[in-house]
């Protein structure tokens, strides 16, 4: 590849690590094809992001700009998962902070293009422009959330029920939509929050003043979405892949795997639950009983990676029923640190996995072709959750409809159903199906290359770039 037709795009995602992770990911991948990447994070949030193989960092570095501090937000606290949820706004707050110095660091670079996150939509609106620089906003949602939410105008839905239901603008048939439960739960996202943006107006912004979209997808698995989202948002839309976790092996063996492998390999083959809600969603202390006590009687062997709070700051930490470790010792595991999620799912002994639907999750867990059982908390996970209902690759625990509650029953019923059952094939069956979709090399390959032709062909020459006060 001739040097002077390679790129330098540069990358910010939102403070989330179910945000930063796939961004990395969609780094490697153009890193790969020998284009320059310069991935801007905080500093706190690169040191705890995975390592990188070496080949790859000649055209890949980070750059860290530390985090403005505000009011309300706790010392050393640079992404969502250290904090608790009603604390995020204020991280979105100082997010929001960061805009003059990526602009000054924006200034010095020969950047062709940003790629930025749904929460700083002002890059697309201020920045790109004032600068010289196009735009893509990168959606790490998929295709069926961003369609679900819609365009920039004329959407009016205002109360929870609104998010009940399909949208007028989709042209097909789907149960795509949220549970009352589930956009009671996150209302905040649609009515605002202390930035004075909410976060369905940073989205629908996002789109809108970017030169481009790219989403998290792939045109076999949700074309029709794909063009849904093409019609809202009138401008090009590129599927590029579902960015699988790939894992950079050093040879050095992680004790704490060892330790897990050792405990799996004495597992039945097929028959270990896998339990992990992400780096976000907490259950509530009813909850986290109902879901240890399914597990209980669920008489299956499970290994549960517990957070019991959501940063140091967090005042409502939540505890195991009396006794739960002790009645399950041998036959579960609960693993309150660090744990490999995708060399545990990768265990053959491991059958499925309870997961809150984040699609980082669901994407690993086809990689490895484990069964989903679904129990969403927060964001997209709804709307995730219903596509893979519709698509018979999940199946969500019973709940209420009003406020989400289940019972230990439930959770019992539903993983010896996708697990053991035989009702339960064809949700181990759809996700062996899907596997090719997801992880194909080949096809993936085709998706990054006609996304990196489209920006060669489309950047902006001209990088005059005007003095911008933010």
């Amino acid at each position: 590849m001739a040097a002077d037709n390679n790129l330098h795009i540069v990358i910010f995602p939102w403070l989330a690590f179910g945000h930063m992770i796939p961004y990395l990911e969609l780094c490697k991948l153009i890193a790969q094809k020998g284009h320059r990447v310069s991935f801007v994070s905080t500093p706190r949030n690169i040191d705890r992001l995975p390592k990188l193989p070496p080949h790859l960092s000649p055209f890949l570095r980070f750059v860290g700009i530390p985090l403005p501090q505000v009011e309300n937000l706790p010392p050393n606290a640079e992404a969502t998962t250290d904090v608790p949820y009603d604390v995020v706004q204020y991280l979105k707050k100082a997010y929001d902070d960061l805009k003059q110095p990526l602009a000054d660091f924006l200034r010095t670079t020969d950047a062709d293009w940003v790629l930025y996150d749904f929460a700083s939509y002002w890059l697309g609106q201020e920045i790109g422009p004032s600068l010289g620089i196009k735009t893509a906003f990168f959606s790490i949602f998929t295709p069926e959330c961003l369609g679900f939410f819609g365009p920039m105008s004329g959407d009016k839905r205002t109360k929870p029920e609104d998010f009940t239901v399909p949208p007028e603008w989709v042209p097909f048939p789907t149960t795509v939509a949220y549970r009352y439960f589930e956009i009671k739960k996150i209302f905040d996202s649609v009515a605002g929050n202390i930035t004075g943006v909410s976060d369905l107006d940073r989205l629908k912004m996002s789109a809108h003043y970017s030169d481009l979209v790219a989403v998290r997808a792939c045109p076999e698995f949700n074309q029709e979405w794909i063009e849904v989202l093409g019609d809202i948002c009138g401008k090009t839309v590129f599927p590029i892949g579902q960015l699988p976790t790939s894992e950079y092996d050093s040879g050095d063996e992680n004790p704490a795997w060892q330790r897990i492998k050792e405990w799996l390999d004495k597992q039945p083959k097929g028959l270990v639950v896998y339990v992990a809600f992400g780096s976000e969603a907490k259950p509530n202390q009813h909850e986290l009983t109902e879901i240890a006590l399914g597990l209980e009687k669920s008489e299956l062997p499970f290994f549960w990676v517990l957070r019991t709070r959501r940063g140091p700051s967090d005042p409502d930490p939540i505890e195991l029923p009396d006794g739960f470790e002790e009645r399950t010792k041998g036959r579960g595991v609960v693993c309150t640190t660090w744990a490999p999620q995708l060399k545990i799912l990768g265990h053959e002994s491991v059958g499925g996995i309870l997961t809150h639907a984040g699609w980082s999750s669901v994407v690993e867990a086809v990689q490895s072709e484990k069964g989903l059982i679904l129990l969403t908390f927060l964001a997209d996970q709804g709307t995730n959750a219903r596509v893979l209902e519709e698509k018979k690759m999940g199946y969500s625990v019973p709940r209420s409809e009003v406020d989400g509650s289940f019972t230990s029953d439930s959770v019992a019923e539903s993983l010896n159903l996708v697990v053991v059952k035989d009702e339960g094939k064809i949700y181990r069956d759809r996700i062996k199906e899907m596997k090719d979709l997801f992880v194909n090399k080949e096809r993936n390959d085709g998706l990054i290359d006609e996304f990196l032709g489209y920006l060669k062909m489309h950047r902006n020459n001209n990088n005059d770039s005007q003095d911008i006060e933010v």
